[in-house]
């Protein structure tokens, strides 16, 4: 076989440990290098023919541009490979597994891309005479049914943009209930373990926060919160799931307590998933909550723009919500209640959050995955990524310090730290290294509480096998972390960019692109 043939071909293998030469591209083979779209494009060329603009008198009252905008022209296929290359640099749930807690980087199903797509979903819009999208407002209206009946609360504002925004809108409603009833509540009460926005959102509305302090097993010190209470209260920002990927167990008895206390109760629904179809906050207490649609029911994140964040609300504060919202007709059909009609059916709503009335394509594949699995379905999700999380909290903690095994069955999110790595290693190089396994990190440095954090969760779309192969990553480099590998340090290694000096990107950060200038020749 290794006679040349007819062609003067000969098969032949080198030796397996010469180190390969440096590509002239920048290329190594499929992994592409590629420049700036600034770089490999000129301003005074275009892929596209323009008739030249006509002339008019502008309006700008001297707003006027005085010089050319610079954008790079390309020829389509200039323009394709530039993105389709930079796509390639991309990770994403359809390529593997995304440990990413606390966001939840769910699979989602192309059965919700085909009926977002449908005729009828895909073309309308939101100025359209009511008449006309009757059952995109049913659509609206049969996903806010299932929002209010899985958390057993009383009605709901679908139109927040997302988990923030949600959970302004919830705050909002308490404060116009407060001051519907007369009174000055100055205070909100958040836990350690509750998300970070919580506290942002409280006093972006005008509210002072002070802090709840934790219990060692990660929970929120029942006796700290009722000691605080009092009539300054406004009531607590209280995330349950927690953080720190525990069960906020005694939320009924907090429930009650900011209740007696004239208080309310505002639950971060952020890790829903972990309890959708078992557990109604409803039934805890919960005055307000929001849902963010990408966690639990498998929305795009994001949705190339807009998220979705509907906020479900107790019966004490529905009267208060935003308009504009569905309300379903005695006759059958759909009215979308905004200003002109809320004196009349909504008189105490505390006003607008957003030009429209939700973001409409969230809303059908939210729908689409709700019907599809039904409230069985629903329930499964739950159990199945909470089996998830708990399957990687026990196969790594003897690897990775876990500060809340003991507390029992974690949800959704398993909690790592970084106690036991070797000298001067740290959660960014175990980070760091995952990449160089092919995954995207874990969420890391969060919760504040627990120092060097690793927050993984899983979904309950992962296979076992799926689970094996990340836990055996990851347990690779954390055993490289705690023997102080020192090429951890300098990971990644193979990705298409290295790790960025932090120190001279906040120092010197280069946050625009510049041409470069022309050398001058000498006289």
């Amino acid at each position: 076989m290794s006679t040349v043939n007819a062609s003067g071909w000969r098969p032949e293998m080198g030796e397996s440990d010469v180190m390969a030469a440096e590509t002239f591209t920048g290329n190594r083979a499929l992994m592409l290098e590629e420049a700036l779209i600034f770089e490999i494009g000129d301003s005074h060329t275009t892929g596209v023919d323009f008739d030249p603009a006509p002339k008019v008198q502008s309006r700008l009252g001297g707003l006027e541009r005085n010089r050319e905008i610079g954008l790079p022209g390309l020829s389509e296929p200039e323009t394709v490979r530039h993105y389709t290359r930079l796509s390639r640099q991309n990770y994403a749930i359809d390529l593997g597994l995304f440990p990413l807690g606390s966001c939840t980087m769910k699979h989602n199903p192309r059965l919700n891309e085909k009926v977002a797509r449908m005729k009828g979903f895909i073309d309308v819009h939101p100025l359209q005479p009511q008449e006309t999208v009757q059952g995109a407002l049913q659509v609206i209206n049969e996903l806010a049914f299932w929002l209010v009946d899985l958390t057993g609360m009383h009605g709901v504002a679908m139109s927040p943009k997302a988990g923030a925004h949600g959970e302004l809108c919830g705050i909002l409603a308490i404060k116009a209930a407060l001051d519907a009833r007369g009174e000055d509540r100055p205070v909100i009460l958040v836990p350690e373990s509750a998300h970070g926005t919580n506290p942002a959102t409280a006093a972006f509305a005008g509210f002072s926060v002070e802090n709840i302090p934790a219990t060692p097993e990660g929970r929120v010190d029942v006796a700290a919160l009722k000691a605080r209470l009092g009539p300054d209260v406004a009531g607590v920002m209280i995330t349950n799931p927690n953080t720190c990927g525990l069960f906020e167990r005694d939320l009924k008895i907090i429930s009650d307590a900011v209740h007696a206390a004239g208080g309310y109760v505002y639950c971060d629904g952020a890790n829903f998933n972990a309890i959708v179809g078992r557990v109604r906050p409803g039934d805890l207490g919960v005055d307000a909550m929001h849902i963010n649609l990408h966690k639990t029911f498998s929305t795009p994140h994001g949705g190339g723009g807009p998220g979705s964040g509907p906020v479900v609300l107790s019966e004490a504060l529905a009267p208060f919500g935003p308009i504009p919202f569905v309300a379903k007709m005695p006759d059958g059909s759909f009215k979308l209640v905004e200003e002109e009609s809320a004196t009349e059916m909504h008189p105490q709503t505390f006003g607008r959050m957003t030009a429209f009335h939700g973001q409409m394509g969230m809303f059908t594949r939210a729908l689409s995955y709700i019907m599809s699995h039904g409230a069985d379905g629903l329930r499964q999700v739950a159990e199945d990524a909470v089996l998830n999380a708990n399957y990687v909290l026990r196969s790594l903690e003897g690897t990775l310090e876990a500060p809340f095994g003991a507390s029992g069955p974690c949800m959704h999110e398993a909690l790592f730290t970084d106690n036991g790595l070797a000298e001067g290693f740290s959660t960014l190089d175990v980070a760091k290294g995952l990449i160089d396994e092919g995954y995207h990190p874990m969420t890391v440095y969060f919760p504040l509480v627990v120092h060097g954090a690793m927050l993984v969760e899983p979904t309950e779309t992962e296979s076992k096998a799926a689970l094996d192969q990340f836990i055996g990553a990851l347990r690779s480099v954390a055993n490289r972390a705690k023997q102080g590998d020192p090429s951890l340090k300098s990971a990644p290694h193979h990705a298409p960019r290295r790790r960025l000096d932090e120190t001279l990107a906040a120092r010197k950060p280069v946050l625009v692109w510049k041409e470069a200038e022309l050398p001058v020749a000498a006289e």
